[in-house]
């Protein structure tokens, strides 16, 4: 039984539901033992969530994003306001979403450098917010539509990050599924969300054109992000006075890495179950050449360039297993009988 199967129908037994419960409540009262830590001890707690809890969410992407969705206190507030709602995303609104969801991440990433990193007080008013926003919506959509499937500005970053999973992990919020979300649930099938995203929503990349990814917000995105990244570790924390710089070097730099990433795969004419994998690989392997060496400096601690090669050798093993996942997605379909046949594609099993 493959991942799919289990997500769509499986229920999850005892055990399952009080692990998963236990772990959304830990997790859950940590995240306000951050914001209240974020008031008295700003500069330590700061230290702990930019140098140990963030840069560990990357990984748990790579590694399988259902981890960090079966637990993420912001899916917690928006699963308990949607008690009652029963409205879902669908049509023109789930790329629309997906723009306001790119949106955000380009508006607060660039925003620690002037403000999140040093001001801990303002970081815990603003996680508050978006905590307040995602149990808010779940009162007009139905389960996760209004934020984590939609608005979410982790969301994207999941599903460029998440597009070959090492191992199964059980849905542990949607079982059997609410249909918040009409197609391309991360929840539901990772390997394929960031297809869906990217213009190829019927899993052959002939099916829409090569440069359907293009026309997505999802698309440029992906494009831009290695970018993006390397431009936020071009600048320093400074203060609110420099805020239109800060915007100007991170927003630039995503720019000129949206351009090239285009005009290479336009003159290479490269396929974009190959582009969006690569894009994946470089944007969190950027991340990780500086993020790895200064989490560990931010403690003293020794070692940051032996972690950086290893996270490197872990990143390019995962860019080699998108390749192979995705190539066999894109496969030309056979008619048998008179009916397409979807290739067979082995996801890992979850844990029974």
């Amino acid at each position: 039984m493959n991942l799919r199967h289990q997500t769509l129908s499986t229920p999850l037994s005892s055990g399952e539901k009080a692990f998963w419960n236990v772990s959304k409540i830990v997790v859950f009262a940590a995240t306000l033992a951050v914001i209240a830590g974020l008031f008295i001890q700003a500069e330590l707690t700061l230290n702990i969530l930019w140098f140990i809890l963030i840069p560990v969410l990357p990984l748990t992407f790579m590694l399988n994003p259902g981890i960090w969705r079966g637990v993420c206190p912001l899916a917690t507030a928006n699963m308990i306001g949607s008690s009652g709602a029963s409205r879902e995303v669908s049509g023109p609104w789930l790329h629309r979403t997906a723009g306001i969801g790119i949106l955000l991440l380009f508006v607060l990433v660039p925003a620690r450098r002037f403000l999140f990193n040093t001001e801990g007080p303002v970081l815990a008013i603003v996680i508050l917010a978006v905590t307040a926003l995602a149990f808010g919506l779940g009162w007009f959509v139905k389960a996760k539509g209004g934020f984590c499937n939609s608005i979410c500005p982790v969301l994207p970053v999941e599903k460029l990050y998440g597009q070959a999973p090492l191992f199964g992990v059980r849905n542990a919020r949607c079982v059997p599924c609410n249909h918040c979300t009409l197609k391309g649930c991360h929840d539901l099938d990772p390997v394929t969300s960031a297809r869906f995203a990217a213009g190829n929503g019927n899993g052959n990349s002939n099916g829409t054109g090569p440069r359907a990814w293009m026309k997505t917000p999802f698309g440029l995105f992906a494009a831009s992000f290695p970018g993006f990244i390397f431009g936020y570790f071009q600048v320093a924390d400074t203060g609110l006075n420099a805020a239109l710089s800060i915007y100007a070097t991170i927003l630039g730099f995503a720019a000129v890495s949206l351009v090239v990433m285009v005009v290479l795969a336009l003159i290479l004419r490269i396929p974009s179950h190959r582009l969006i994998p690569f894009l994946g690989a470089l944007s969190v392997g950027i991340y990780y050449w500086f993020a790895a060496p200064a989490s560990l400096d931010a403690f003293s601690l020794p070692g940051g360039i032996v972690v950086r090669w290893v996270l490197m050798a872990f990143v390019g093993y995962r860019l080699y297993r998108a390749l192979k996942i995705t190539s066999r997605l894109s496969a030309p379909l056979r008619p048998t009988g008179g009916r397409a046949v979807t290739p067979s594609i082995p996801l890992p099993s979850a844990p029974r």
